[in-house]
């Protein structure tokens, strides 16, 4: 039987100095970039605000990879994109281009096969044609029509082989572009929330108060006359930590919580005596429905409260939350 070979004990320091050394050389990469900024950078971001299709951004193996991110960087910001597989395209997935969209190739020698084969049809289309290359004199960059330069002097990999420094200088020029494009559109956090509905951020801008409060029969409420004893029990039954204190046309008077009973219970109460106009706070805080779940949790932070009672502009009782609520849908 084969015995099994055995571990190698590995350098730590070693690890760490190669590790620094990987990360110098890719934060030099970037940093090298915003020289090269210039007027095909302003006609690449120009050609993006003006689309009026689809951001088409293609590239084969590593590229290909970095220009899926840059693809749905683009789509999450605002403008419109999706990737297309270069050799797929030479195989019918060109018809996925219109003359109403923009090209973004990516290839670090500029002279990938499967990208050059398409080069004709995106020219008959007339379709823009923005390249990404790290070869100025390139057949692709002869071609474009705005050329983003993402030379590296070397990569991370030892041997200068391994796609490491020029990827990530890649995807660091994608981020500009499509940053730059975002804030041309004045594309803000509630488009970008539009874009991410099942994210934190969209959940944070998107719910109202509406979306999350209690109503009807779940709404605690009592009049001003009930006793202590019916308001406490009120409390219990509705399981929101407090009730609301209203006039017969339910109108907010006050409120009632349970921290207001532990504080009480320092002097002796008569429960069955006390109405709830003697212990209610008056003119407490409230909220509207279609102000953004967000704000509440803002108001119940800076007042240091964990329920607010919904009422509308007469203030009228509609709804009350609590800050389980507030978790449950995700808003804090």
């Amino acid at each position: 039987m084969r015995s099994l070979p055995t571990s190698t004990q590995l350098d730590s320091e070693q690890l760490l100095s190669r590790g620094r050394r990987v990360l110098a050389t890719e934060v030099a990469a970037v940093q090298a970039l915003e020289a090269r900024l210039d007027g095909d950078f302003v006609a690449a971001c120009q050609l993006l605000h003006d689309c009026r299709g689809r951001v088409v951004v293609t590239g084969m193996g590593k590229s290909g990879h970095i220009g899926n991110k840059i693809a749905a960087t683009l789509a999450s910001t605002g403008t419109p994109a999706f990737f297309l597989h270069p050799a797929e395209a030479s195989h019918g997935d060109i018809g996925m281009i219109t003359h109403e969209d923009v090209v973004i190739a990516i290839s670090n020698s500029g002279e990938t096969a499967e990208l050059l084969t398409i080069l004709p049809v995106i020219k008959r289309l007339g379709v823009p044609l923005i390249a990404m290359t790290g070869k100025r004199q390139s057949t692709l960059a002869k071609a474009a029509s705005a050329l983003l330069d993402v030379s590296v002097p070397a990569e991370a990999c030892p041997h200068n082989l391994a796609p490491t420094a020029s990827t990530t200088a890649t995807l660091a020029m994608g981020d500009a572009l499509a940053v730059a494009v975002l804030e041309a559109r004045g594309f803000s956090e509630q488009d970008f929330a539009r874009s991410h509905p099942g994210g934190s951020l969209g959940r944070r801008l998107l719910l109202h108060v509406e979306d999350v409060m209690r109503t009807g029969e779940q709404l605690p409420m009592v009049s001003p006359e009930t006793s202590l004893k019916e308001g406490l029990l009120e409390i219990s039954r509705k399981g929101l930590g407090m009730t609301a204190v209203v006039d017969a046309e339910r109108r907010v008077l006050g409120i009632y919580t349970d921290g207001d009973l532990r504080r009480a219970l320092d002097h002796p109460i008569d429960i069955n005596a006390v109405r709830m106009r003697d212990v209610m706070t008056a003119n407490p805080k409230t909220i509207q429905p279609r102000v953004l779940a967000a704000e509440a949790v803002h108001l119940m932070e800076k007042h240091r409260i964990t329920q607010l009672l919904v009422t509308d502009a007469g203030n009228v009782l509609i709804g009350a939350l609590n800050v389980h609520d507030l978790f449950r849908a995700g808003v804090m």
